[in-house]
């Protein structure tokens, strides 16, 4: 099993130092945060293939950070002469009698360890070209790739291929158009352990022998005709058309799958994924120790997607799963103890967090974690009507809603601001906070939030006339009494009257719904102005 994963430079991450556990690990976060990344990582330093190719034919300048390779260029163009960025990758593993020869400390931790280690590096022996290329060359947009080289070691120093990696590893991601490690291996693998030599023979020579019969189709004998008719416009040589019948493309690489009659290429999206993902999992379940898996939910229904979690844990019992999602419902059904969150760079698991608080998430219906960390950012409300006004305030200023912007309105109930807040100051997050003042700023803002009023990336927006409690006497106090009764349809004759019906029980949510709906321009509090700036 692997115990822990750094990675410096490589694509969307630039420095991460990760730990695993041995059994089930879900990576979760928005979108180019590199979750995906981690999982190509892992499989290309314990297999050396990037794209089921060696990573030797798949180099090139754009596997490389952005950022580290901008700053390089930066400084070429100043006069610098250091030397182009490396890429490095650590797989530090669990010891064993299997793993004991991977054990030294040629690590960049220097850590007595076993583990393997994929460095893509310059390679000096092209120093003095190199050097060449920095002098003549006016613009430089990218890494010289032709000056590197693959480094692929033991922490013990060895030099070590895909045979001698006992960790063996299998990378599934069923949104692949041909995947080898679905049908094809899986058909490929029955063939193996069905047939003997003697019909594995049979079956290619009649195989040729179809193929050799196709020629005298009277159709393809006509088409060869007027081909040959052309020699000299296209070769001198005679052109015709016919199979291959060539070993190297033998009756095997032609066999695919059907369902119920149907080739399965063209069944249902979902039907293919699921499908997969099984036969995946189905044709590793006996020599590999690591399964990488990429969002399994995609396009799966929830009653196709609750029977594949449940292949998934059976399938892979025992093994060491590393998982991407999106999906509320695999984290539910999986263990959000082993949910991993990644945000710019940063990353925690929720048993970092306080008990308490780590214990409240456990129990948070919908898991609203998972809200918080997709958005790009995300304002903190105090309940439905809240966030009506807010989404009303953002479209009032932006023409769009917030959601349009990767900004995500969640209603926080039980006023839990603070249970996530400590995850957004562990990760970095960008949230506001929308909260009443209660009548008392100093006991519910500032003693409250105290380590948060100073936050980088924290905002916690409220009034400071305690005069005007909640949100409904904001509202009341910056519109006049009459476009608030054109809006609610109400002929109120006092503001008092007007915010006595406004916070009635059954009365917020619809005044608020109202609000939003309006083609009215309503003046908006400022505290709710900051919020959503």
């Amino acid at each position: 099993m692997i115990n822990r994963i750094i990675i410096k430079n490589y694509k969307s991450i630039q420095n991460l130092d990760l730990r695993l556990n041995d059994t089930m690990n879900i990576l979760v976060g928005n979108n180019e945060q590199g979750k995906s990344t981690i999982l190509e990582a892992i499989n290309l330093a314990l297999t050396g293939l990037l794209h089921r190719r060696s990573i030797h034919n798949e180099l090139n300048p754009f596997i490389f950070n952005k950022e580290i390779v901008n700053r390089y260029i930066c400084d070429v163009k100043r006069g610098s002469r250091e030397k182009p960025p490396h890429i490095l990758i650590e797989i530090y593993i669990q010891e064993n009698e299997q793993t004991s020869h991977l054990k030294g400390t040629i690590n960049s931790v220097r850590e007595n360890a076993c583990g393997v280690k994929l460095e893509i590096e310059f390679n000096e022996e092209y120093s003095e070209e190199y050097e060449h290329y920095i002098e003549s060359t006016s613009d430089i947009y990218n890494v010289p790739i032709e000056y590197y080289k693959v480094s692929w070691h033991s922490f013990a120093s060895n030099a070590i291929t895909s045979r001698n990696v006992p960790v063996k590893c299998i990378l599934i991601d069923t949104t692949e158009g041909k995947t080898w490690n679905g049908p094809d291996r899986y058909i490929s693998n029955v063939i193996g352990s069905t047939l003997d030599s003697k019909q594995r023979a049979a079956l290619n020579f009649h195989f040729r022998d179809i193929k050799e019969q196709f020629s005298s189709i009277e159709a393809i004998s006509e088409l060869n005709t007027a081909l040959s008719q052309r020699t000299g416009e296209i070769s001198e040589k005679n052109l015709a058309i016919s199979l291959d019948i060539s070993q190297k493309n033998g009756w095997e690489s032609n066999l695919i799958a059907y369902l119920d009659s149907i080739p399965f290429d063209l069944i249902g999206k979902g039907e293919q994924n699921s499908i997969k993902l099984k036969l995946s999992l189905e044709a590793s379940e006996n020599d590999a120790h690591v399964v990488l898996i990429e969002e399994p939910e995609n396009h799966l229904s929830f009653t196709n997607l609750n029977k594949l979690v449940d292949q998934i844990s059976s399938k892979c019992e025992g093994k060491q799963i590393v998982l991407t999602t999106h999906s509320n419902y695999v984290l539910n059904k999986l263990g959000l103890d082993k949910v991993i969150l990644i945000n710019n760079g940063n990353h925690m698991t929720l048993t970092d967090l306080n008990e308490d608080t780590y214990e409240y998430f456990k129990k948070l219906p919908g898991y609203d974690t998972l809200r918080l960390l997709l958005s790009e950012k995300a304002i903190l409300v105090e309940g439905p009507s809240d966030e009506l006004i807010v989404q009303k305030a953002y479209l009032q200023k932006y023409n769009k809603l917030p959601i349009h912007d990767g900004i995500d309105v969640i209603t926080v109930r039980g006023l839990s601001f603070k249970r996530f807040l400590e995850i957004a100051d562990k990760l970095k997050k960008q949230v506001a906070v929308v909260t009443d003042n209660d009548g008392n700023v100093e006991q519910n803002i500032k003693n409250k939030y105290s380590e948060y009023l100073s936050h980088p990336t924290i905002k916690i927006c409220h009034s400071t006339d305690e005069t005007l409690k909640t949100l409904e006497p904001q509202l009341v106090a910056v519109n006049e009494i009459q476009r608030m009764n054109n809006i609610l349809g109400k002929e109120f004759s006092t503001k008092d009257d007007l915010i006595k019906y406004m916070t009635a029980s059954g009365n917020k949510n619809e005044c608020a719904l109202r609000i939003f709906d309006t083609e009215e321009v309503i003046v908006i509090p400022e505290y709710i102005n900051e919020a959503i700036e």
